[in-house]
């Protein structure tokens, strides 16, 4: 589970449509209330009978709201206009076939349909259905056009064995990725804008993680990157229209926090650097998140090292590694915008300037400079801070937030580059 502190007091209204993924709405409500989300909850008739409003209303500790309540006599206004004032965020997932058509073509017919076009607030909607119901051209055309709302997160179904006994197109996102929807479209909020599609047609390439260069059988040499912060840039870009290559070393986050990316998993800084020349061409966006095995042993015994010779055998055999970012930016396309990462200590000024010197000798257009020395901050874990550079001495400061904020600030500057 992501960290969701940064939803704490949030009000949120769930939804729940008739498809066999109406199943995981519990877990999601249960998630959200233990992030101590104000919830409340809405059921069509046909979830109703997949998913009992009971539970719902028991783990969201509010009354779970169905189509008989809309024109309840004891309502002082009417239900669908209250809970769409009341909600500062509303999800529905999943969402069907039917409630997809009614949103996309303005039917109001039934409370959740009502609730969905009187409010303004961000809506996040994430499909799941048979694959033939999925690509359906009716189907296509109401998600295309869902697509182009600015009010909306879309969230793209994947591929996986469905209710049916199919494989295919249809699978509801894994609750991570709406999480991560969730929390994102709340750091827009604050600006009072909503999560949209700035970075359509972009491709970006990320790197995350560490890499690992094999000494002997038993030994290696490695780095405390979890690989979070880039994962995140990469979900981030994704969720803002981006289509994501991610070149992975051995990360150490959540196999669902990868879902709808396109991952290429590598172990060394050599495998690493082969995968990214091959992606580098088709990249309007290079993001270079990965913490690079700075050494490596040249001839890595496939026996283990006796103890008493092993320092020897380091001393004699060990060389650096290739600089992964600056093999790239000496073939770094027109247009092609490069942000680089660089892991230090120190107080501000020395970061500042151990950043600036490593943004001229990498060649990159911006770096981020990130203190690893601080508590609560840095590897592996879910906050970060730091100073973005760029070029005539271009200082930003980034201070302390969630990792998913600074990915999403880092998304704005590179944004404003490219426009």
């Amino acid at each position: 589970m992501n960290n969701l502190t940064s939803l704490s007091g949030k009000k949120i209204l769930v939804a729940v449509t008739g498809s066999i993924a109406a199943v995981k709405a519990p877990i999601l409500v249960s998630r959200l209330i233990k992030a101590g989300v104000e919830v409340k909850c809405v059921i069509t008739p046909s979830a109703a009978r997949l998913v009992s409003p009971l539970s719902l209303s028991t783990l969201s500790r509010n009354k779970c709201y169905q189509d008989k309540d809309q024109w309840d006599y004891s309502q002082t206004k009417p239900l669908h206009i209250a809970l769409a004032e009341w909600a500062e965020l509303i999800i529905v997932a999943p969402i069907s076939a039917t409630s997809l058509s009614k949103f996309t073509n303005g039917n109001a017919d039934g409370l959740l349909a009502s609730i969905l076009l009187a409010s303004q607030s961000q809506i996040i909607i994430a499909p799941a259905m048979n694959t033939s119901m999925w690509e359906n051209p009716s189907v296509k055309k109401n998600w295309d056009y869902a697509k182009t709302i600015d009010q909306v997160i879309s969230l793209e179904p994947s591929e996986g064995l469905l209710a049916c006994d199919r494989v295919g197109n249809g699978k509801m996102v894994n609750l991570d990725i709406i999480e991560l929807a969730c929390e994102s479209a709340f750091i827009f909020n604050e600006e009072n804008k909503f999560l949209t599609n700035d970075l359509k047609n972009i491709r970006f390439l990320v790197s995350a993680g560490p890499t690992v260069e094999d000494l002997d059988a038993a030994r290696q040499l490695t780095n405390r990157s979890s690989g979070r912060m880039g994962v995140l840039i990469a979900q981030a870009a994704k969720l803002r229209g981006a289509e994501v290559d991610l070149v992975h070393g051995p990360i150490s986050v959540q196999a669902d926090l990868l879902e709808g990316l396109n991952t290429y998993p590598v172990r060394s800084s050599t495998e690493m650097g082969a995968k990214i020349n091959d992606l580098q061409p088709s990249a309007q966006v290079i993001v270079m998140a990965a913490a690079v095995s700075d050494f490596k042993k040249n001839s890595p015994s496939e026996k283990k090292i006796s103890k008493e010779l092993f320092l020897q055998s380091i001393s004699d055999d060990l060389e650096m590694t290739k600089d992964l970012i600056k093999n790239l930016t000496r073939k770094k396309l027109e247009n092609q915008i490069v942000l680089g990462f660089a892991a230090e200590t120190g107080s501000d000024n020395e970061i500042i300037e151990k950043g600036h010197k490593k943004r001229v000798l990498k060649g990159c257009d911006l770096l981020m400079a990130n203190p690893i020395d601080r508590d609560g901050q840095g590897f592996d874990k879910n906050f970060n801070s730091g100073f973005l550079l760029g070029p005539k001495k271009m200082i930003k400061n980034f201070s302390f937030s969630t990792k998913l904020a600074i990915s999403h600030q880092l998304l704005d500057e590179i944004r404003n580059l490219k426009s």
